[in-house]
């Protein structure tokens, strides 16, 4: 759990007003926080089998729930969850319709005129899943369909990839990674391009894992971040402390192998946490 230490700091800041915000003043109105959240993005975003939002990303906004709790002295803070879409969830926190953006958003410039970020959250790449048939690498796709997430950033991605690598194929817009996944198994698509992370779960959990392949490969290299209404500093102050006081406490580790299993952060993500886990 995240130290009382900085909890205390924010409380004395909010009982003098500081912390008056937009969106902290909302939920101290309303006493409700609500939260982004997708459906298809496991590891990180998504349903679990009971319906309950899960993933690594949701576990690191139920820890700032916490910290809003008590920051905000709102004792019975009710969390709403929102389930967003893939192509609109960043109009959702623009629009006010969302606080806070749970799931495996990457950073970019332009998203940033949209909305700000908090410090990252998990560092992943672009990779290509295929039937273990093949063709087995991005260079033998000519003429194949190559299937990716409608209004992601791989999407763009794919397209310059495949400008740099002289590769022409055909780009098809999905609507979610799981009608990805499915239209490899159906051969209605030859292979699908996503983020690595999610990619491995599906291929983890398929039943038709010994028909499917991820290629080792990584194409982009992403950073994730929670998108948080743009221009409310003091809200990503908070959101920024609870998560430095998370990686530098360890406390992530627990999070972590809740969502990733036994399998140690590799060396991106312990830079990630070491670099991050800001003093206060």
């Amino acid at each position: 759990m995240i130290r009382a230490g900085f909890v205390g700091l924010l409380g004395l800041v909010v009982s003098t007003g500081a912390l008056a915000t937009d969106t902290l003043s909302r939920i101290q109105k309303t006493g409700a926080l609500r939260l982004g959240f997708r459906a298809d993005a496991p590891p990180y975003s998504y349903r679990s089998g009971d319906g309950s939002p899960s993933g690594y990303v949701v576990d690191l906004c139920r820890e700032i729930s916490e910290v809003i709790k008590k920051s905000t002295g709102t004792a019975n803070l009710k969390i709403e969850f929102v389930e967003v879409a893939a192509a609109s969830r960043l109009e959702t926190v623009r629009d006010g319709k969302v606080d806070i953006l749970c799931d495996s958003t990457s950073v970019t410039m332009a998203r940033r005129e949209l909305v700000d970020f908090s410090i990252p959250t998990f560092i992943d790449g672009a990779g290509l899943l295929y039937r273990n048939t093949g063709p087995g690498h991005l260079a033998d796709f000519e003429g194949k369909r190559i299937g990716v997430l409608q209004g992601s950033t791989n999407e763009e991605a794919l397209k310059a990839v495949l400008y740099k690598f002289d590769i022409e194929a055909k780009i098809v817009p999905m609507k979610s990674h799981e009608d990805g996944v499915r239209a490899i198994v159906d051969k209605s698509l030859d292979s699908y391009f996503g983020d690595r992370g999610i990619l491995s779960h599906y291929l983890m959990t398929s039943k038709n894992q010994s028909i499917l392949k991820l290629e080792e490969q990584y194409y982009t290299f992403e950073t994730y971040a929670l998108a948080i209404p743009r221009g409310d500093g003091r809200l990503r102050l908070l959101v920024d402390g609870a998560l430095a006081d998370l990686y530098r406490s360890h406390a992530v580790r627990r999070i972590y192998t809740r969502s990733f299993g036994n399998t140690a952060p590799d060396e991106f993500m312990r830079a990630l946490f070491v670099i991050h886990g800001v003093p206060k």
